[in-house]
């Protein structure tokens, strides 16, 4: 899959193709839906079938004190783009200048222009340029061929965030169609776990949406190994020994190593319990003796 992140790099050889644009966080169920449709109309243009998106998430310029809520990062939603068979992305960057170009422009300057697109793909509440005047309508007048995707099966990326902060695995799994995970560079914290008998592999949750904050049956997968490993989570700021900002701290079952600086992928199963402050160390290690046991429980079944 060739990605470009400048419109003046794009190949003239793709002109002539199936253009699907959004933002597709989480590339969940409905944007595969998309994904599918655009996959008919390139067979029947006969061209490639290529994603127009943005960077960074158009929340994060229109509201930025808001929480963390990305599903998928720029890299993995990218990956998972390549999955779907997709042979090509433009990723353009959403600032102020991009959100204040006219509709018009849009149409002519980046569709028509740089891109040669032969047929669009979008959604039916799809809206772009300055105040999102434009609609699929406009880009069908301007001589476009394009097709509108009006049902998604009910699958939306806020009802994935909903489940997320919920904790509720299932739900949010079941709406994207494939298991969510937390990926990133393994980072030494303060050895707590380590002090208390259970060491943690700690990655930073960053522009990542942060799910609901509690302990975790979870698979997980070290860098440079095929296998997934059981563990217990912790997703949160530790009540007992408070952190400023939270992360996820991975307890991984039957292993112990020097993984620090390789990329950790965490795949949360089962929320089972909530953070919690304990009187003692002593009922802190007898409370986690009990997640240990309950994560492999759930991990094994």
């Amino acid at each position: 899959m060739k990605i470009f992140k400048s419109l003046d790099d794009f190949s003239q050889d793709l002109r002539g193709s199936t253009i699907v644009i959004g933002n597709f966080d989480g590339v969940h169920k409905g944007h595969q839906i998309l994904l599918a449709q655009a996959e008919v109309a390139a067979y029947e243009c006969g061209g490639k079938r290529g994603v127009l998106t943005f960077e960074p998430h158009p929340r994060h310029l229109f509201r930025p004190d808001e929480p963390p809520g990305r599903i998928t990062p720029a890299d993995f939603k990218l990956e998972l783009l390549k999955s779907f068979g997709i042979d090509f992305v433009v990723v353009l960057p959403f600032d102020w200048n991009f959100a204040s170009q006219s509709a018009e422009a849009f149409i002519q300057n980046i569709l028509i222009d740089a891109l040669g697109a032969a047929h669009i793909v979008v959604g039916v509440d799809f809206r772009f340029g300055q105040l999102r005047k434009g609609d699929p309508a406009m880009i069908e007048a301007a001589g476009l061929a394009v097709s509108v995707v009006d049902k998604f099966g009910g699958y939306s990326s806020s009802d994935v965030r909903h489940a997320l902060r919920h904790g509720d695995m299932a739900t949010a799994n079941e709406i994207l169609g494939w298991e969510w995970e937390v990926r990133g560079i393994i980072v030494q914290g303060d050895q707590r776990g380590r002090e208390l008998g259970y060491p943690t592999a700690n990655v930073k949750l960053g522009d990542t949406i942060h799910p609901s904050y509690g302990i975790y049956a979870a698979w997980v997968q070290i860098e440079g190994e095929h296998e997934w490993r059981k563990a217990a989570v912790n997703v949160g700021i530790r009540p007992m020994f408070e952190i400023a900002v939270a992360q996820v701290e991975a307890h991984i079952l039957d292993f112990d190593g020097d993984i620090y600086g390789r990329e950790l992928r965490v795949r949360l199963v089962k929320r089972l319990r909530g953070e919690a402050k304990f009187d003692s160390l002593g009922a802190l290690i007898a409370q986690m003796d009990k997640d240990c046991a309950q994560a492999r429980g759930v991990l094994e079944a």
